[in-house]
């Protein structure tokens, strides 16, 4: 076994690509772009263009008549475009959930995040080999996040308060991953009025939060996200506005479902900047809209028909 790949100048990459039959139109360009962008990070949109042995199962180190650097380049403008807009959206959804588990949660008691004999079952489970509980683990990632943080409000409640948080201001310091697990290992009275403001039961929207806080992360480390099949799949409703999602739950096109859900159920906006970016998908037959994982008439369905 080899210990890495030889190293190719943007040169010899760009040969590359054409010895392996990918139009290059303009190659000053392309190896510009080569330069500025990365050999592997394009691959992921060149990836679906390579022929396809049935045989093995495995794509082959040639492609398919038609491919293109051009076209690949759209695909990656197309997929950036697409986390912005995604990150976007997702912010809005964060802030909701916060405001509302906040809330929820600080009815109960101010300072419920620091007594886990006020949580749920779920917040005494042990999830790592050393035993620590689920709340064990997110009372240290929540100590070093108000350790990291340097906003005003956690300043001054160091100042007056000794440094501690009540609930509805603790929640504006963690992350969605924090959040979706402070969600998780809430109790029912305030699990519940969360999950009917989102039109949904509590077991989906905890995983409608783990399955987004995927996609999120995707966004913000700037991987590809236009085709990607994700490692889990969230539990949607027999809502009908959802039937246009199920049957492919591990495809992008889901997870922006959802994203076009919560903002209709929680109102936070009309809810039309990702169905006008999908459609300036770039149409081709090699890589087709399709392979986001829309069915047909996508774009007539409640969630996703811009009126």
């Amino acid at each position: 076994m080899a210990e890495t790949k030889q190293f190719k100048s943007y040169a010899k990459q760009l040969a590359l690509l054409k010895q392996r039959g990918m139009i290059v139109e303009d190659s000053s360009e392309a190896e510009y772009l080569l330069r500025q962008l990365n050999y592997y990070r394009l691959s992921g949109y060149w990836h679906p263009m390579r022929r396809f042995d049935a045989a093995t199962g495995r794509s082959l180190d040639v492609f398919r008549l038609g491919a293109s650097f051009e076209l690949v380049y759209k695909l990656h403008l197309f997929d950036e475009q697409l986390r912005h807009a995604v990150s976007g959206e997702l912010g809005r959804i964060e802030l909701a959930i916060r405001a509302l588990l906040g809330h929820e949660l600080g009815a109960i008691d101010p300072f419920i995040h620091l007594k886990p004999s006020l949580l749920g079952a779920s917040a005494h489970q042990a999830l790592s080999k050393t035993r620590e509980t689920r709340y064990e683990i997110w009372r240290k990632k929540y100590e070093s996040a108000l350790s990291a943080s340097r906003e005003d409000f956690v300043a001054h409640h160091k100042q007056k308060y000794g440094g501690r948080l009540p609930i509805w201001v603790a929640i504006e310091v963690v992350d969605w991953g924090s959040l979706s697990h402070l969600y998780g290992m809430a109790p029912g009275r305030a699990r519940n009025p969360v999950a009917n403001a989102c039109g949904l039961r509590a077991p989906q929207l905890e995983s409608w939060l783990k399955s987004l806080n995927i996609l999120r992360n995707y966004s913000a480390h700037h991987a590809r996200i236009f085709n990607r099949v994700f490692d889990i799949k969230p539990r949607l409703s027999n809502d009908p506005r959802l039937s246009v999602a199920k049957g492919h739950e591990n495809r992008v096109f889901t997870q922006l479902t959802l994203i076009q859900y919560l903002h209709h159920e929680l109102g936070l906006s009309a809810a039309t900047v990702l169905p006008t970016l999908l459609t300036t998908y770039p149409q081709n037959e090699i890589v087709p809209f399709k392979r986001i994982g829309a069915p047909e008439g996508w774009e007539q369905s409640e969630l996703w028909s811009v009126r």
